[in-house]
């Protein structure tokens, strides 16, 4: 059974803010430098500079000390919503927990942005506010995804742990819909596939854990030998579950068909030739596995899944068909 990082099953407001604020915890506790990298990119300026500084000798108004120690002072105030439910009277309210820190952000956090009207009108008055303040307080309105984009971005392939623990609170979002689907169509999630990679392809379908969390994605990447190798469109997404009686089967995406049920059971039983148990298994189907070659120039093979926005990969807000998405992958490289 499949322990998790982050609780469930709770009141969803609270346990989602409870959940962020233990992945971000978890994330300093693992590396402080990616952790404040991480708030660098995501909510202060650049010259923002929340580490620790040893400095020798620093001359000050009437000596030289043989050694400071110093840190930038900083507060971060966060509002969580399980939709656009922000009002401006509450946000004024929480300005009250600043002080005199440097650097104050309050952080809007939900499945959606704010509408842009409600978000004017916020920002109109904390503007007003931050008129009478020696610092003023920068707002951030962000979503779950970005957050986990973001902390994707700093940590790497080694980073086993946090790989796996970021993993889990992906889960945890897709479980509680924190996340928004109307992106999916530049989305490809690429997947390693190399024991089962002429499988995948014979059969255009890929599986995975049902436990296993993902952001939504219209199209799945095989990566096997330093490279993507094959790039699929999405036209079902099926779970099956064996049990005492047979196997159940949930058709999250497209039709449970005859077919897709004989190519189910392949699966399961080719996975046998891994020693893969797939008793409790998603599979994605994908209309054709075309041929590709979008190389990893960075050394290791990446850990898990990665996520690519097909957008910025290929410099186009158009998708073209999928045939001519492999076709262009194969000009261009990721590390």
């Amino acid at each position: 059974m499949k322990i998790h990082y982050f609780q469930r099953y709770h009141e969803k407001e609270n346990v989602a803010t409870a959940n962020t604020m233990l992945l971000l915890s978890r994330l300093y506790s693992y590396s402080s430098d990616k952790f404040f990298r991480f708030l660098k990119s995501e909510f202060f300026f650049d010259s923002f500079e929340p580490e620790i500084v040893f400095n020798l000798q620093e001359k000050s108004v009437d000596s030289i000390p043989d050694a400071t120690i110093t840190q930038e002072s900083f507060k971060i105030v966060v509002e969580t919503k399980m939709s656009d439910w922000f009002y401006s009277d509450q946000l004024m309210r929480h300005l009250n927990s600043f002080s005199d820190e440097k650097y104050k952000v309050m952080i809007t956090l939900a499945p959606e942005l704010m509408n842009p009207e409600k978000k004017k009108e916020f920002e109109e008055h904390l503007k007003e506010y931050n008129s009478t303040q020696a610092h003023p307080v920068m707002h951030v309105n962000t979503i779950f995804e970005r957050i986990i984009d973001a902390i994707r971005d700093v940590i790497d392939d080694r980073d086993y742990e946090m790989q796996e623990v970021l993993d889990d609170y992906l889960n945890y979002c897709y479980k509680d819909r924190l996340i928004v689907v109307s992106d999916s169509w530049k989305r490809m999630r690429v997947q390693l596939a190399g024991t089962t990679f002429g499988f995948n392809v014979r059969e255009n379908l890929y599986y995975d854990g049902i436990d296993r969390g993902f952001s939504a994605h219209d199209y799945i990447g095989l990566y096997k030998e330093k490279s993507v190798r094959a790039v699929g469109k999405i036209i079902a997404i099926i779970t099956a579950v064996t049990t005492e009686t047979g196997i159940e089967y949930k058709a999250e995406l497209g039709d449970l068909t005859d077919e897709r049920k004989q190519q189910i059971k392949r699966a399961i039983e080719d996975g046998k030739n891994y020693g893969y148990e797939l008793d409790a298994t998603r599979y994605f189907f994908v209309d054709k596995f075309y041929e590709t070659d979008f190389k990893k120039i960075t050394p290791r093979a990446p850990m898990g899944s990665r996520v690519f926005d097909l957008s910025k990969v290929l410099e186009t807000e158009n998708m073209p068909g999928t045939a001519e998405i492999a076709e262009l992958l194969s000009s261009k490289a990721w590390g």
